[in-house]
């Protein structure tokens, strides 16, 4: 997937990984439950889109008053044709997930592009805190494996 996405490693969450190895072991495909989390992380993003906010929950950089004025007075940020927040996907592999966006501006949006300009305007990631989508993803996968 080119543009941007997030790949999300566990190294630390021992019991975590205990329980996902043991499901693997027993034959059972985690293809039903990352489907889930995929849905899940694309509701979660396109909503981060409508409050125009990080991962962590933190507001983007204001446009420029003359990119509001390029914009005929539109300043909603990163959504002026809804492409980049529709187009948002995951891809199944085995037993990976990959989320993001197959942009090419998708990039210089998450991680900005100074020659240019461009703030960094993150808007992939997981996010943390009242709103955790760790939290979530963990219960995703509760359910499907307590379901086994």
């Amino acid at each position: 997937m080119a543009g941007s996405f997030i790949k999300v490693e566990l190294t630390n969450e021992k019991p975590l990984i205990n329980l996902l190895t043991s499901y693997i072991k027993q034959g059972q495909s985690l293809e039903p439950a990352l489907a889930e989390i995929g849905e899940y992380l694309i509701e979660s993003h396109q909503e981060r889109f409508q409050l125009e906010v990080e991962p962590d929950g933190t507001p983007w950089e204001p446009l420029s008053p003359k990119t509001i004025k390029q914009k005929g007075g539109d300043d909603r940020i990163l959504q002026s044709s809804d492409t980049m927040r529709d187009q948002l996907a995951y891809q199944l592999s085995g037993n990976e997930l990959e989320f993001g966006s197959n942009l090419e501006y998708a990039a210089t949006h998450q991680f900005g592009r100074e020659a240019d300009g461009i703030v960094a305007r993150p808007f992939i990631g997981l996010a943390t805190g009242q709103w955790s989508d760790v939290d979530e993803i963990v219960a995703i996968l509760q359910d499907h494996l307590s379901e086994n």
